[in-house]
């Protein structure tokens, strides 16, 4: 019998009773093909303090097919925020609208992506030579009644100096923007492939603690490279808060364990996140949304474990099938031993 555990979530009326203060100190990256409503409310299982993030939503296709294909969410992701990509002052400000309605608790403009596709939208990294249109884009953005946030490169290319990065920071904090996620790398926005831009250009976090140091009016968090408690807990002593990324959609337990260490609480088991998850499933399977869809993030849920291995292959090979439901991830549970997974996880 798998055992029943109620996740403790933030209801949208209770997260609009707190405070946003601290809720940034732990956040998972936007990630595209990742970060996506199913995966986010299994995420939200693990972790009820983490702020979470959608994919990046382009806001000219937001702009003319509405807020119906991008935005739906569930009520238990709170805190969650909607990442934009897109340089019309115009059409942003209508995606912030949309988000306000749609009850988001932040909207973010994406100037970290370095793919070519971004870039031919022109917006992502390729916005950081052009602090004064972001600055327009952040005033565009505000006056809906959420924070704007920014999500940005230490550099781009060759301008990725302290100067660079200090005066693209100053004129964008003086259109009203408070809170900056900066990955720790520079962007090579030609050359490399968006995953070498994740890998190739070396991390440098002297840069974003510096940053911090000379305006510590601002909220700064940390992105890139940070896969593991010591170095979560490393930059939490420099700046306000870190994003992680794919450390934790490869490994999810972790980021339960992160929540945990930073803001208290039981976490639950694999096991009992996974049975909390189910009546989800069910009523997404219901709605029509096929099995694998909701079954990615699980895959590596339980990576250190023993039956890890028997867990992946059988939801690989069975959710793919057609009328596969919930009780193709009953019967992968069931090849997991819990025993010594219970015991480890409560150490």
């Amino acid at each position: 019998m798998i055992p029943v555990f109620v996740a403790t979530v933030l209801t949208m009326g209770e997260y609009d009773r707190a405070s946003h203060a601290g809720h940034r100190r732990l956040c998972v990256a936007p990630m595209m093909d990742w970060t996506d409503r199913h995966a986010r409310y299994f995420l939200r299982l693990l972790a009820p303090r983490a702020f979470l993030y959608t994919e990046m939503v382009p806001a000219a296709g937001l702009w003319h097919a509405g807020g119906e294909r991008f935005l739906p969410f569930d009520p238990s992701e709170h805190p969650v925020a909607l990442q934009l990509g897109g340089s019309d002052p115009e059409r942003l400000s209508f995606g912030a609208a949309q988000a306000a309605a749609w009850g988001y608790d932040e909207v973010n403009l994406n100037v970290g992506c370095p793919s070519d596709r971004v870039q031919a939208g022109q917006f992502g990294a390729c916005l950081m030579a052009e602090p004064e249109l972001v600055a327009r884009c952040v005033r565009a953005l505000a006056g809906h009644g959420i924070p704007v946030t920014v999500k940005t490169r230490i550099g781009i290319d060759h301008r990725d100096d302290d100067a660079f990065l200090d005066a693209f920071i100053d004129t964008v904090a003086e259109a009203g923007c408070r809170t900056f996620i900066v990955h720790a790398r520079k962007a090579w926005l030609s050359g490399l492939s968006p995953r070498q831009n994740r890998e190739v250009p070396p991390l440098n976090c002297q840069r974003v603690w510096w940053l911090k140091q000379r305006r510590p009016d601002l909220e700064v968090v940390i992105n890139g490279g940070i896969t593991d408690w010591e170095g979560v807990r490393a930059q939490l002593r420099r700046v306000d808060g870190v994003m992680v990324g794919r450390a934790v959609v490869h490994s999810p337990y972790l980021l339960a364990e992160w929540d945990h260490a930073l803001f208290g609480g039981t976490p639950p088991t694999r096991h009992e996140a996974v049975a909390a998850y189910l009546p989800y499933v069910e009523r997404q399977r219901a709605a029509g949304v096929r099995l694998p869809a909701m079954t990615k993030i699980l895959l590596g849920l339980f990576n250190g474990c023993r039956g890890a291995k028997a867990w992946r292959r059988y939801l690989s090979e069975h959710a793919p099938r057609p009328a596969a439901g919930v009780e193709v991830i009953e019967a992968a549970l069931a090849r997991v031993p819990r025993s010594r997974i219970a015991e480890s996880e409560r150490a």
